[in-house]
């Protein structure tokens, strides 16, 4: 059976509710949410509005309606940042970001539709809010920022930022994909106005999930137009949350999944599922530097989540993790993570094709670090002994 070490990428396995909450949903209720009358269509609609109360339980928005489902957190994004800016807006973005956030913006900086300043974090691993600060024009817009990186795990200081984007009039868009689950959240409290978070990661559910908040301060112009179950007779998308986003006909199978994951992970508590991913992190890097591996970022676990990326000088990161999947039964995710502007920080890019990045979830135990940590050894030695690693050793 593989050990699993890639929750950052999405979490696996889920908890046996979420299965079940599919399943059941799937043979029982499986009608269109909203569009008709008849009792199947209710229990759909019920279904999808129970995803939508607990989400905004857990994460702290200021009313249900202002959460709309997403495909995932990419999509969410695109719709926060690309419903948000005009032309002739100025936004500020950090060197930490995915290429969920950056894309979008160099695409919109490219067109000539913004201009856009990114701020580099520290070697460590944290954005500095004055420089945050610094970077501010009188044209500034939005502030887009992940809460944690998604290759060196390091939480940003969100507490400290937000104040001064709310203080200036302008926009936070806070990527919490690497958060929601694992981290108190509350958006109307951290002064969040745009909350991106995926359903597939931390909060347990299925792919093909997501949602946006937001915040009454945020008027977004559509994402797509269509179908909403009401108002059929407006000709242009109908302006009342969520229906002003949600177009189509939502993935309800998966937000039944999604629901389940967003129970059980309030049953459990962000803060306990934190301290036990955060403690198989830390016996991780106190593998990792017997190991005398390179380690990127810094360790403080309260500002941290459970994902650690090293790189060993002598044998690719690619080439690890073929071998510690083909050999080892270990699946982990290698090379660059759609976070370039992170890796060229950090120096990874001639020798080692990107880093190591091992992610633990919820279900992962101590012993399967240390399974992971034994082939590491096998993989260190024999790549010192010749050089390069090209053959099996398993």
């Amino acid at each position: 059976m593989t050990i699993y070490l890639d929750n950052a990428a999405t979490s696996f396995p889920k908890p046996e509710c979420v299965y079940q909450a599919m399943d059941h949903f799937a043979r029982t209720a499986l009608g269109n949410p909203g569009r008709s009358g008849h009792a199947l269509a209710r229990q759909s609609e019920a279904i999808v509005e129970d995803c939508r109360h607990r989400l905004n339980q857990l994460l702290g928005g200021a009313s249900v309606e202002r959460w709309a489902f997403t495909l995932n957190c990419t999509d969410a994004l695109n719709m926060a940042i690309k419903g948000t800016v005009r032309p002739g807006d100025h936004v500020i973005t950090t060197d930490l970001e995915h290429n969920s956030v950056s894309r979008p913006l160099v695409a919109l900086e490219r067109a000539g539709v913004i201009t856009l300043t990114r701020v580099a974090a520290s070697p460590e691993g944290t954005v500095d809010p004055d420089d945050i600060k610094a970077a501010f024009t009188p044209r500034t817009r939005l502030v887009a920022i992940t809460h944690a990186s998604n290759v060196l795990g390091t939480v940003q200081p969100i507490e400290a930022i937000a104040p001064l984007v709310r203080e200036r009039d302008a926009l936070l868009l806070l990527d919490a994909a690497q958060t929601a689950g694992v981290l108190p959240i509350h958006a109307e409290k951290m002064l969040v106005d745009l909350l991106a978070v995926p359903g597939h990661k931390s909060l347990l559910g299925p792919t093909g999930t997501g949602a946006l908040y937001v915040g009454p301060r945020v008027t977004l112009r559509p994402w797509r137009e269509g179908g909403t179950g009401g108002d059929s007779f407006s000709e242009t998308q109908p302006d009342k949350y969520p229906f002003f986003l949600e177009g189509g006909t939502p993935n309800v199978v998966g937000l039944a999944g999604l629901a389940a994951g967003l129970a059980w992970v309030a049953e459990q508590t962000p803060a306990k599922l934190h301290a036990h991913e955060m403690a198989l992190a830390t016996r991780l890097w106190h593998g990792l530097d017997q190991l005398g591996l390179r380690v990127l970022g810094h360790r403080d676990p309260t500002r941290h989540v459970a994902t650690v990326s090293f790189v060993c000088d002598t044998l690719p990161s690619p080439e690890i993790g073929m071998i510690l999947d083909g050999d080892f039964h270990i699946a982990i995710r290698p090379g660059y993570h759609c976070a370039p502007y992170v890796h060229r920080a950090h120096n990874t890019q001639p020798l080692s094709d990107g880093a190591v990045r091992v992610s633990p979830g919820p279900f992962n135990t101590p012993e399967q670090i240390d399974a992971l940590f034994e082939a590491l050894q096998q993989l260190v030695g024999v790549a010192s002994c010749s050089g390069n690693l090209s053959v099996t050793i398993g």
